[in-house]
Formats: C-alpha cells, sequence, structure tokens
C-alpha cells in the first residue's frame, strides 16, 4: 500500500475535421514501384498519415513538471512516466474512458481456471512492433520475467509497481509462460482476482528487446506513438502509422519540461498547446481536472478512547464540514463523500459521510457517554506536499469544535508521523493513500483488515480496526474472478464501513490540464494516464508563433 466527490471538469466541444488523402511525391513514387507486395500496406499507412505538402506537422507539445531520463514503464506507479509509456507500450488490457473498468488490449479474451489460480490471455492477431516484429506471447513472458525476477538483467530499477500491485517479487505470481504464440498463461500462487485490474497499468506494458546504436539494450512497443528523441528535458514521440487501433491524428507529440512559472507564458506564446501541472492553475481558461485515485483519510484509533467507541467515530464524520475541507484543499483535490473515489469500478453511491450537522455529532457524542464533548490530538506531517496539511487539519480542528470535539494538533517530520502512527500511539492520523492500479482491493483491504494492524513499520491499518466479517468479504472479493460478484462483496464491504467509520475519506486530489483552443478530444482519466492517439490539432490553428 501506498499511504500518500465532486468532479469539476470543463469539456470542449469537439468540432468534425476533414479526412484528407495526401497525394505521394515523385520519391516515394520510386519506392513504391521498388517495394514488395509484404510492404505496400505499410507504405500507404505512412503516405495516408502524412501531412499535406506544406502544411504544418501535426504536433502536440505538451509541457510536464519533470521528464524521466528513460521512461521505463516499470519503474513508476504514477506521473510522467507511465503517461508516456501509455503512448508508446501496451498493456494485455487496458482502462476504459473515464475509469479503472477494463477491455481488451493486447489481449481480446481472457478467463480464470475454476480455482482461479491459472489466468488465460488470447493475443490479438497481427499486431507488430515499432520495429516490424510481430507480437508473440513470448514477448508478453519476457516482459513480465524481468520483473519478478529481482537477479534478471533488465529487472527495473527501482522495482516500483510489481511489488505494490502484486505483493512482492515475484509476489502472488508463481509463473508466466506461452503455451503457444498466440497464447499467454499466468499462474498464480493462490488466486487474486485484482490482477486483471492492475494488468492495465502501464507498468506491466510489453516490451521488446533490440540492441540500440550502442549496442545498449533498447525497448521497442506496439503503441500508437513509438520513441522518437530523448534528450534532457524533451521526449518526441512520432507516430505509428501500421497502429493496430488505426494510425494517430498527431504526426508527433513532444514532451517538455517547463516550471509552472513559464507555462502559463510558453501556452501563451503557442509554444505549449497543453500542460499538466501538479495544482490548479491561476487561470481556469481552457482547464480541465478530474479526480483521481490519491485520496486524504482521517484514520481514528480504534484501539483508543475515545474511537473506541462507534458512536464517538460516527460523531466526528457527522461534524465535519465538506465546504470547510472544500477550501482547505482547493486546487489541488475536492471533498470526496464514499470510500471509493469517482473512476473507481466497484464504488458505492449512497449517503454522504461527512455531514456538517453539529448537532447531530452533539447527540452522537451523548450516546457514546460523553454528553460535555471529548478532546482528542490530531497527528499530522509537516512533509511538504501539494496538499497543505496545516491548513486541512486547522479546517477539522475548526469543524469539530463545533460539536463539542476539542482537537490538539500535533505536527511532527514525516519519520516520527511514521512511527507514531504505525505504533498506534495517536487518536487521529492524517494519511494520504492511493487506489493502486485502479482495484478496490488495493485501497480497502490495507485500510480495513486486520492483516494490517501489527503495530510497527509494516501497519498500514492505522485505525487498527479489527472486524473478522469485513475481512472475509475482502478477502473473497480478492479471490472471486466473476466481477458481478466481487462487485456485491464490495458494496457489503463499504456499507459495513459507512457504519463502522475506522476511517473516514476526506478528499481525492485532481488531475489537471490546461489546454489551448486549437485542441480537441482531449479526455483527462482518473489514473492520470490519458489516451492522446484520439487528440488533433484544428487546422487553422497549426501554426504556433515562436
Amino acid at each position: 500500500m501506498h499511504l500518500r466527490g465532486q468532479s469539476l471538469r470543463l469539456e470542449r466541444t469537439d468540432r468534425l475535421a476533414l479526412s484528407v488523402v495526401t497525394p505521394y511525391n515523385n520519391s516515394m513514387l520510386s519506392t513504391f514501384k521498388r517495394c514488395s507486395v509484404g510492404g505496400l500496406a505499410t507504405l500507404l499507412a505512412v503516405a495516408l498519415a502524412s501531412p499535406i505538402l506544406g502544411e504544418p506537422a501535426r504536433e502536440l507539445k505538451i509541457g510536464v513538471r519533470e521528464i524521466p531520463a528513460l521512461p521505463d514503464p516499470a519503474t513508476a506507479l504514477d506521473g510522467t512516466t507511465p503517461l508516456i509509456a501509455r503512448q508508446v507500450f501496451e498493456t494485455l488490457v487496458q482502462y476504459k474512458e473515464g475509469g479503472s473498468d477494463i477491455e481488451p488490449a493486447l489481449a481480446v479474451r481472457w478467463s480464470p481456471s475454476r480455482d482461479g489460480l491459472t489466468w488465460t490471455f488470447a493475443l490479438r492477431e497481427g499486431v507488430r512492433f515499432h520495429d516490424g516484429a510481430l507480437l508473440t506471447a513470448q514477448h508478453v513472458v519476457a516482459s513480465f520475467v524481468r520483473q519478478m525476477s529481482p537477479d534478471h538483467p533488465l529487472h527495473p530499477n527501482p522495482p516500483a509497481a510489481w511489488p505494490p500491485l502484486l505483493r512482492g517479487l515475484p509476489g502472488v505470481v508463481k509463473e508466466v509462460r506461452a503455451p503457444d504464440a498466440r497464447t499467454v498463461q499466468i499462474q498464480l500462487l493462490l488466486p487474486y482476482a485484482p490482477l486483471l485490474t492492475v494488468l492495465a497499468h502501464p507498468a506491466f506494458s510489453v516490451i521488446h528487446e533490440v540492441a540500440g546504436a550502442s549496442g545498449a539494450s533498447q525497448w521497442v512497443g506496439t503503441g500508437p506513438f513509438r520513441l522518437g528523441e530523448v534528450a534532457s528535458g524533451r521526449i518526441v514521440l512520432e507516430a505509428n502509422p501500421g497502429y493496430w487501433g488505426g494510425p494517430p491524428k498527431l504526426d508527433r507529440i513532444v514532451f517538455l519540461e517547463v516550471t509552472d512559472e513559464q507555462a502559463e507564458g510558453e501556452l501563451d506564446a503557442g509554444r505549449l498547446h497543453v500542460w499538466i501541472p501538479s495544482v490548479a492553475p491561476r487561470r481556469l481558461e481552457g482547464a480541465l481536472s478530474i479526480p483521481g485515485w490519491q485520496v486524504g483519510v482521517l484514520a481514528l484509533q480504534t484501539e483508543k478512547a475515545p474511537f473506541a467507541k462507534k458512536k464517538a467515530r460516527q460523531a466526528v464524520a457527522a461534524a465535519l464540514d465538506p465546504a470547510l475541507i472544500a477550501a482547505a484543499v482547493e486546487g489541488v483535490a475536492v471533498p470526496l463523500q464514499s470510500f471509493l473515489p469517482p473512476g473507481v469500478w466497484a464504488r458505492r453511491e449512497g449517503s454522504p459521510i461527512m455531514l456538517a450537522d453539529p448537532s447531530g455529532a452533539q447527540r452522537l457524542l451523548a450516546e457514546a457517554g460523553a454528553p460535555t464533548g471529548i478532546t482528542s490530538t490530531l497527528l499530522v506531517s509537516d512533509a511538504p506536499g501539494v496538499v497543505d496539511r496545516a491548513r486541512l487539519a486547522e479546517a477539522l480542528r475548526v469543524a469539530l469544535a463545533s460539536a463539542g470535539i476539542t482537537v490538539q494538533l500535533r505536527t511532527e517530520n514525516p519519520q516520527v508521523t511514521a512511527q507514531l502512527s504505525q505504533l498506534g500511539d495517536h487518536e487521529m492520523v492524517l494519511i494520504d493513500a492511493l487506489v493502486a492500479g485502479g482495484d478496490p482491493h488495493l485501497f480497502l483491504y490495507p485500510l480495513s483488515t486486520s492483516e494490517g494492524t501489527t503495530k510497527g513499520a509494516g501497519a498500514v491499518n492505522l485505525s487498527f480496526y479489527r472486524n473478522p466479517r469485513l475481512d472475509d468479504l475482502l478477502i473473497r472479493a480478492s479471490q472471486v474472478a466473476w466481477r458481478p460478484e466481487r462487485l456485491r462483496l464490495y458494496q457489503r464491504a463499504q456499507a459495513i464501513l459507512a457504519g463502522d467509520l475506522p476511517w473516514i475519506p476526506l478528499y481525492v486530489r485532481l488531475h489537471w490540464a490546461v489546454v489551448r483552443p486549437e485542441v480537441r478530444s482531449l479526455r483527462l482519466h482518473p489514473s492520470g494516464f490519458h489516451r492522446l492517439d484520439r487528440v488533433w490539432v484544428e487546422a487553422e490553428a497549426r501554426g504556433t508563433p515562436g
């Protein structure tokens, strides 16, 4: 587990663009005459995807805060690396637009065995890597084996995604094998239903290793774009005209490293088309946002007074005011009124958790045996972050004071905060948690089950809440491969959490993008791994100054 609503989303209206067929020039005609029948389709695809002579190249320039030196998709759980990898490499399955439900990608069909220990994937026919090599099951095996084997020469450094998503190295995976060229089988040590969802994460991209000009290994993908230039502060992706899903609407994407201070001027000058900031931009013109999978949580220590009593925990939720939280996290997050954020499958829609009801909170405190109120300490880390924790803590203090809950703030450095909270030496603590890979198991299970309550460095359930009934539901939900049954189990689990309230979701972080008027069809994804092959730049506005 990685400890770390409403959606503000301003969408642009797409407009129709004319499709044109590009004439080939004399050089291309000569090549055409020499071309074999086998290469004809590729040549035609290149011709049709090329810009009209004299027309500016269809280029999209995106400003980001940092550019990875080498975009190995396996080395990052979130951020710029998997965003870039999403355009170049592909996974067996992929997230559907708007959420963490999955759909076919390199695999067109999949099925688990009756015991849930073997997942079989049938690969899409005719997919080729950017160097022309035909995708086979052995490429998938090689891509996974390098991640699950620490002694592999191409083992990622660091192995950031595999361990948290698959419970260690090699974790729940026993073996990955290829019964034939079109079939991949993943054998598990125990049933692990989240496998299907997390396989859509770009960290599990299928790569093809080739020798570069210097003799060093390079990775080739099958995605809509291929890796072109890699330089300090700049990565260029070139369109893959032979992409199995159809050629992209752009010729290239240029990722540029820019600071927040530079970005606004670069956008105004047309030297950027899109800027992806970490917080809300100062100007909302052209801005898009969508709730992501990073959640702020208030954990209540259920082993200690006053929060050993359920009514006292319910009083906290009743007193919390979403409007105060919204003001405290403005620009970076929005209040969250459910146990899973929007865009995560299995989210339960129900009554709001934070009620802004001081009188109701006082009534609950009286029922808990504290008619005159309670006093509690809130532990807060002073680590710098996107969310201003001090401001958020003050908002919580004000809201709870209105209900007779006196909060004393205790601010410590990150190491002390982690040590105290993992030993249970707190009453309330603010934490961040990621719905890793978009699967509810990787959020609800560590935060809520008895497995994470062993005090010490391994503690992740910082409310130290134990409920055998909830344990059973969440364990079963992690083992049952049939999605409707998993959904039913997670709905029941969230209902239990809504009653017991060992922890209270406070906010969900936003993903932002600022887009120039000529950019069309950009749709943000809650994972932060936005799909860019459908994006295009309006023809009459392609020429950019500077």
